[in-house]
């Protein structure tokens, strides 16, 4: 018999908001307290009425927790050991190599979850073969070691496992025995292709599992008489044995987007945007119909592979300090946190604005209505205190003025979040309702959807404590997953795929029957993960007979992609089965109107007023028909501000709804500096370039810019200066604006719709694989205002080689076709004959030229949104404004710029430094006060090999190093280099003629100009200084891959080890993926220790890579620091130098050979220079 109470519970890092629901009579009643173990049980008996030493009835609890989550960001997880295949075992450190702050030059990754690694032999390839047999022994005296250390949980995680687990359940077994309480193994805890993800989740699982099993079982102790219920990040509940330690990191922000779910389809939405603003940040999600669903994720920084509901957290909450950085304002991402907290809470070390100040200033806050009494006095003196620092900048203004901007620098950061999260999958935020919740969404909530054009927004009775909602009325369900095997549609039939999923629901319905449910409660929800063979996006598709499934993922990949392909085979990537009892969603009693006398108006200020007197209400008080703001309506756990030009009403079930009628009007806004303005074009700027970035990611046709994210995006100014970019690959985005300006000086008449295709070295161009399409934005008048551009990584232009990276090409036309500001688009009319015909021009043709065609569509369709967001700026603000912050933008920049050379002592610095051949690069650094001049002379003339870099890779180095040494936030563009004059020597290797060959020097001799940059500053060791850049491939197929090293260590701290650094960020491949898809075996991947420089601070390691051949194949290899080593700096010693065999037999860093089935190569990428001179306590 079910429980006459529930009690549904989101405990939070600061709250736990809790339910208590009475099944027989309807009632719903709310607590909020501070977090501890015991909130739930003390909610409990404060909404019951009993005393301590009564007992608590029996109840069925609903419990969403923060626990996993801290415990990832905390690191404070039970301590594990990692069993992996040997040679792998270094595989979570390394990661997908990048590094996750591109302009770091003390490069910072969150550590391992594991305390201990055991690598053991009992490997398998991809299709189950035994490539070396399993040695019980040496695991046994493993574990025997490990347990001796005081280790209970267990991680196992082998390659290929995920088809063939067997290794992985005896190596399971052996734990056991060895008394290893909790072992988790990756066959089980995520069955799909991608050791990389699989070993995260399984470590993740081990990390966690303990630690909220344990938290369970204190709570039952404390409540017998309950049954407890966990909250997973698919937005489903289980029992605690049933319950998975990696399915707990998002529970909470889960149970949101499940209200948002129930929420929408009682009231009958079509599609819905759920905006959950707290303390910390701000929590994004989407729904139509059912919840968005992803099953890959990253939280700190642990890459976690499971079912959760999708949300996109911002760095905006009520506690994001507000200060001045430069000439901006600034919000977040920093947070008070709960301690101290904003000014206003009254805590003696707070000393900062946060946003919970900034909205009780503003009147956004009713301070009679909050739990505890609020300090307006110190939010005043923290306000005043940036008012003063501006005005030592010589800039004044209204106390009242800069609270509101920063409000509006919040507003517009939130805002973006939502675009993204809409444009990112092809939706159109404007077509969407908001359903508002968190404690803070009422004050912002308005104001963020008229932004983006929202014109409807919901708020819930339960919309302070939403979260804890959404798991009261969450199922009990369970989700079950097989991989795919690479089963092609047309080859498996529907029978087999029916006898997977029947399979996989058997399993779910015995757990849900275990949970107590009947046979007709359960449901069950097939779906299928499809995608085209040998790419990684996936479209999931409810189960439907094959020819269905066809038809309906075809026109989805369109609709996601820009592009369908019918003659290319789909395969199953993985086999789905939700099961699930979903729980009724109840009907809200009438609240009762709140007792007792309270203020009928309230202070709000309204932007060109002033402050006003805002009527007051109570959400009881607000009727069917429509009230006009400004006012504010209060409930019991947060305030609704009703700005001008909203209405508000009440529906069905309390439910209020926000209407904005006014809509966004044309902002009237000075072309002079503002510096409220000046943060929000800047976020509007970046916004734009990251959106560019989704629609390329999401349209392109080829894995290196869909996989690999091997592209760039960007904003420029009417003379063709860079303004704002994506951060994503450092060597397009300096050099983009190259191309740019190359454009205009060539004279080519432009019109509204030209579309412009670059890739010449001589004229903004890096390498020829790196193609740059440019589309000219023009304001009503017809006038030239600004350009967008994308760069993307091409998988072939042609050349003498696969890949158009040869490593011994002398001349231009042997590394493919150029293009030289080739007119694509004219007019809105695409050339798609004439491009087919520039590709197959020349003596090397390219080799796909479908490919190049959908990929060029796919920047042409990123240009494309990023003219519409630039044209909606204007409609907006008008073209001079936007123009005008442009150059304020750029001016921003250059004082970063500015103030970091003035730290920097003043004189001449020189170093110099050179390439494997020998080949000088030089440079003197004169600084002058706030100026400097960056002199190459001295350099090695161009050369007859590949080691020529563009003069636009040269300034993309220089513009790189500028802005890491920039300490603070601001975009890469042009204003970086202000403040700088640089002198490259024509013909040299660093300007090269036309016609010389370019393609090592873009992926090579960049990485060495920032070496000598860095090394004439003295600010860091010498990172790897190369990009080791491996193809190999045959008639039927090309890879291209480049591997990581050790990063420079600096005065902060030692380098990063393994990590990609300075000029690149990709990603590598994963070695399932890597084995399943190419004739190879990746024997060995793991970091090179010791190979890092000593010193004060030592040198990041390098990393080898061992790879097996298994067929006869072409392999070429451009890489650097084989014979010169990567300086250190300070006294600090050199990292080791790369070096690279064939079986054994040493091979030069260049180098282009043909390999028999069995041979092996391997590569020692270099180590970092190490900083300061070693002492006793370094080594």
């Amino acid at each position: 018999m079910a429980s006459r109470y529930q009690l549904w519970v989101d405990r939070g890092g600061t709250f736990t908001d809790c339910i208590l629901r009475d099944r027989e009579t309807g009632e719903m009643r709310v607590h909020k307290l501070l977090s501890s173990d015991e909130a739930p049980v003390i909610a409990a008996r404060r909404l019951l009425g009993l005393e301590e030493d009564e007992p608590l009835p029996p109840c069925e609890v609903r419990l969403g927790t923060t626990l996993a989550t801290n415990a990832l960001l905390e690191r404070k997880g039970e301590p594990f050991v990692l069993v992996m295949d040997r040679g792998l075992g270094d595989l979570p450190l390394i990661g997908t190599q990048a590094r996750p702050e591109l302009f770091a030059i003390h490069v910072k990754r969150p550590p391992v979850l594991h305390s201990a690694s055991l690598e053991i032999s009992g490997r398998r390839g991809p299709r189950g073969e035994a490539w070396s047999p399993l040695d019980e022994d040496e695991v046994r005296r493993g574990f025997a070691e490990l347990r001796a250390r005081g280790l209970r949980s267990a991680a196992v995680a082998m390659i290929h496992a995920h088809a063939h687990g067997e290794i992985e359940a005896r190596v399971a077994e052996l734990a056991a025995e060895a008394g290893f309480s909790h072992v988790s193994v990756s066959h089980r805890v995520s069955p799909e292709e991608g050791l990389l993800a699989r070993a995260d989740t399984t470590a993740a699982d081990a990390y966690l599992s303990p630690i909220i099993l344990a938290y369970v079982r204190s709570l039952a102790r404390l409540w017998p008489a309950a049954k407890i219920r966990l909250m997973q990040s698919s937005g489903g509940l289980r029992r605690p044995d049933a319950f998975s330690g990696k399915d707990a990191v998002l529970s909470g922000p889960a149970g949101g987007v499940v209200a948002v779910a129930r929420i929408a389809e009682r009231l009958g939405l079509r599609a819905a945007i759920g905006f959950d603003m707290g303390g910390t940040s701000t929590d994004i999600c989407r729904v139509e119909g059912e919840p968005e669903r992803v099953y890959e994720n990253e939280v700190a920084g642990v890459r976690l592979r499971a079912p959760m509901l999708a949300v996109h957290t911002v760095a905006a909450g009520g506690g994001s300090l507000c200060r001045l950085d430069g000439l901006r304002l600034t919000v977040g991402p920093e947070s008070a946190g709960a301690v101290p907290g904003p000014c206003c809470y009254g805590h003696p070390q707070a000393r900062e604005l946060a946003l919970t100040d900034v909205a009780l200033l503003l009147g956004r806050i009713h301070e009679a209505h909050f739990p505890f009494t609020l300090r307006r006095d110190l939010s005043e003196a923290a306000l005043l205190s940036v008012v003063r620092a501006l005005e030592e900048k010589g800039i004044e203004r209204d106390p009242f003025d800069v609270a509101r901007g920063f409000f509006e620098i919040a507003v517009e950061t939130m805002a973006a979040a939502i675009r993204e999260v809409t444009v990112k999958h092809g939706y159109d935020a404007r077509e969407h309702e908001m359903i508002v919740f968190g404690g803070a969404g009422g004050q912002y909530a308005g104001a963020v959807a008229r932004r983006i054009g929202i014109r409807r927004l919901v708020i819930h009775p339960f919309s302070g404590v939403q979260s804890a909602f959404g798991i009261g009325v969450a199922p009990v369900s369970d989700h079950r997953v097989r991989d795919g095997g690479h089963r092609l549609l047309g080859e498996i039939t529907e029978d087999e795929i029916r006898a997977v999923i029947d399979e996989l629901a058997a399993e779910g319905r015995a757990e849900l029957v275990a949970e107590g449910f009947g046979e007709d409660e359960i449901e069950f929800v097939p779906r299928l993960d499809l995608r085209h063979p040998r790419t990684l996006s996936v479209i999931t598709l409810p189960l439907e007979p094959i020819a269905t499934l066809r038809a309906r993922f075809d026109a989805l990949h369109e609709a996601r992609f820009g592009y369908a392909r019918p003659e290319t085979p789909v395969e199953i990537a993985a086999f789905r089965v939700e099961t699930r009892a979903d729980s009724a969603m109840p009907s809200i009693p009438a609240a009762p109107r709140a007792p007792g006398e309270r203020e009928r108006t309230s202070r709000l200020y309204v932007e060109g007023k002033g402050f006003v007197d805002a009527p007051v209400y109570e959400r009881e008080e607000i009727p069917e028909t429509p009230v006009e703001g400004p006012c504010l309506v209060l409930d019991e756990t947060s305030t609704l501000v009703v700005d001008e030009g909203f209405v508000v009403s009440r529906g069905t079930d309390g439910v209020l709804f926000l209407e904005d009628r006014a809509g966004l009007a044309a902002t009237e806004v000075e072309t002079d500096l503002d510096p409220v303005r000046l943060e929000v074009f800047s976020h509007l700027f970046s916004s734009i370039a990251e959106q560019m970035g989704h629609v390329l990611r999401r349209t392109a046709m080829s894995t290196n810019i869909r996989d690999r994210l091997d592209f760039s995006c960007a904003l420029f100014d009417h003379a063709g200066e860079l303004v704002a970019n994506a951060p994503h690959i450092p060597v397009h985005l300096g050099a983009m604006s190259e191309t740019v300006r190359a454009l205009l000086r060539s004279g080519e008449p432009m019109e509204p719709g030209d579309v412009f295709v670059s890739n010449d070295p001589r004229e903004g161009g890096s390498h020829l694989p790196d193609i740059t399409v440019t589309t000219p934005v023009f304001d009503g008048e017809g006038r030239l205002r600004y350009f967008v551009a994308s760069r993307g990584h091409h998988a072939d232009v042609g050349g003498i080689e696969p890949g158009s990276m040869p490593p011994f090409s002398t001349s231009l036309d042997q590394e493919g076709v150029v293009f030289r500001h080739f007119r694509l688009v004219h007019r809105g009319a695409f050339d798609e004959a004439a491009l087919r015909a520039h590709l197959a021009r020349g003596p090397y043709p390219a080799r796909n030229p479908d490919e190049n065609v959908a990929d060029l569509a796919a920047q042409i369709a990123a240009n494309h949104l990023g003219v519409q967001r630039l044209e909606e700026l204007v409609a907006r603000y008008g073209a001079d404004v936007v123009s005008a912050y442009m150059g304020h933008v750029q001016r921003d920049a250059a004082l970063a710029v500015r103030e970091a050379i003035e730290r920097l002592p003043d004189g001449e610095h020189v170093f110099e430094d050179t390439l494997d051949d020998g080949h000088r690069i030089a440079v003197r650094l004169t600084i002058r006060g706030d100026a400097m001049t960056i002199d190459f002379s001295g350099t090695a003339p161009s050369v007859e090999s590949n080691l020529n870099a563009p003069r636009a890779v040269t300034m993309a180095a220089v513009i790189y190093v500028l802005r890491c040494l920039a300490a603070r936030p601001i975009p890469l563009n042009s204003g970086c280099l202000e403040p700088v004059r640089v002198v490259i020597p024509e013909d040299s290797i660093l300007d090269p003629r036309a016609g010389r060959a370019v393609a090592a020097g873009n992926v090579e001799t960049s990485q060495r100009v920032v070496d000598v940059l860095l090394g004439a500053l003295g600010v860091a060791g010498a990172s790897q200084g190369t990009m080791n850049n491996l193809t190999f491939g045959n008639a039927d197929f090309g890879y291209y891959e480049t591997i990581a090293g050790g990063a420079g260590a600096t005065a902060e701290g030692d380098g990063a080890s393994a990590v990609h650094t300075h000029m690149t960020n990709s990603r590598i491949t994963d070695p399932e993926i890597l084995e399943q898809r190419f004739p190879v075996r990746l024997r060995r991947f793991a970091v090179r220790r010791g190979s890092g420089g000593d010193g004060a601070h030592r040198g990041g390691d390098g990393v080898i890579r061992e790879i097996e051949f298994l067929a006869g194949l072409s392999v070429s290899l451009i890489a650097e620091r084989r014979k010169s080593a990567p300086y250190g700096a300070k006294g600090g010693a050199p990292g080791q130098r790369g070096e690279d065999t064939l079986d054994g037999t040493p091979i030069p860093g260049r180098a282009s050979f043909r390999v028999r089935a069995g041979q092996i190569l391997n590569i020692a990428t270099p180590g970092g220079g190490g900083y300061g001179a070693p002492d006793e306590s370094s080594s």
